[in-house]
């Protein structure tokens, strides 16, 4: 069965992955290595485990504006999550995406759901995001 929500598109792509949900928000700044795309800060719910290739769904950024040079290069060796999703509006990882966009060609859709969608994602399930802001959710 695929269920439908309808977000606000940040920054606009197509991703298709497994979700990797977070209940806490992440400084990507000093939380997420910039090499290997592993989450690096110990006090993280997700410590250890790698945003590289997953639709990162956390409910908000929090912290540095380096956060978005931590995306940026994130998305310039092949390390960043394949989409992110939030609850809450996260105008540092968007410019890291905006500014990835005009150097590399490269960016990662990020989309914004509400409180109430947001917290019907489950960790592991397949998704599928949209330019539009759709995201298909697959059991």
């Amino acid at each position: 069965m695929v269920s439908t929500l309808k977000g606000r598109p940040i920054i606009s792509g197509q991703a298709e992955g497994r979700v990797l949900l977070a209940s806490r928000s992440i400084s990507f700044w000093g939380g997420v290595d910039p090499r290997s795309g592993q989450i690096i800060d110990r006090r993280h719910d997700r410590h250890g485990e790698s945003v590289a290739g997953r639709i990162f769904a956390l409910p908000s950024e929090k912290g540095s504006s380096t956060g978005s040079a931590i995306l940026l290069e994130l998305i310039r060796v092949g390390k960043a999550p394949a989409a992110i999703i939030l609850w809450r509006l996260a105008p540092i990882l968007a410019l890291g995406a905006i500014v990835a966009e005009e150097l590399y060609g490269l960016t990662i859709p990020i989309v914004q759901l509400a409180e109430a969608d947001f917290k019907s994602l489950s960790d592991g399930e397949r998704v599928r995001l949209f330019t539009d802001g759709t995201i298909q959710v697959q059991d």
